[in-house]
């Protein structure tokens, strides 16, 4: 699929690949089972580094169609894919990126992370900041439709012991979706983001989790651990 027929997918199309993007991951998750949940109890490593370990390995063991070409992007893993639709197939340039918090609200992402506009208020002023990852990915001959998202680690501490608590698994629209999901300042999906502008760091956003269920249930997906059962739960959410 070259790079005029990829712009001309339609938002609809957009919509499907990135659904059915998010029930792969979802899966993945499902199928590491509890086996996340004691790499979180025993391993000494940083909680961001256990997180992005646990991506990898639970990405890797469900593989998909890969592309034999490398990406490149700020996140966690990446990969060339192809999405097999019933009438077409279209390559796709994943990006997903790994969070462990403390907290389930939202999100930070940079702006490396998103192809989207982020059109916000902040402070009572209008911000509107590009994303940093084109719509569409060029490597090569070929052309990438760009699908980016976040696999966020809820833990809580007990005696310097991490305890796996929730996975939350979310697409992040492309941002040829801008219009359905950001249109305006006072209508999107994001929060202000902890950067702190007098001291020249990098404008970042959060995703608010609520505000993208909002837009779209499906977007938005949980997977609980229970220690008392030893089990790791979750049902989609159309």
């Amino acid at each position: 699929m070259n790079e005029k027929t990829l712009s001309n997918l339609d938002s609809d199309a957009i919509e499907e690949i990135e659904k059915l993007t998010l029930r792969w991951i979802f899966q993945a998750v499902l199928d590491f089972g509890m086996e996340a949940h004691e790499v979180f109890l025993k391993s000494p490593d940083n909680v961001k580094d256990i997180a992005e370990d646990i991506t990898r390995e639970l990405l890797d063991r469900l593989p998909g169609f890969n592309v034999q070409q490398r990406i490149y992007g700020n996140v966690d893993y990446k990969r060339a894919r192809y999405i097999i639709l019933p009438e077409k197939t279209v390559r796709q340039a994943l990006f997903i990126d790994s969070k462990a918090e403390k907290e389930n609200r939202s999100a930070t992402i940079q702006m490396s992370q998103t192809s989207m506009w982020v059109r916000q208020r902040r402070s009572g002023r209008a911000v509107n900041e590009k994303g940093l990852l084109p719509e569409i990915s060029e490597y090569g001959d070929n052309h990438y439709l760009t699908t980016t998202c976040l696999v966020h680690f809820l833990y809580e501490d007990e005696t310097d012991v991490h305890h796996l608590k929730e996975v939350k698994i979310t697409a992040i629209p492309n941002g040829k979706l801008q219009d359905r999901y950001n249109p305006t300042v006072d209508d999107g999906i994001w929060l202000a983001g902890r950067n702190a502008p007098t001291r020249g760091e990098d404008f970042r956003v959060r995703v608010s989790f609520a505000k993208l269920k909002e837009k779209a249930s499906w977007r938005v997906q949980v997977i609980n651990y229970d220690e008392i059962t030893k089990e790791c739960k979750g049902e989609w959410q159309p």
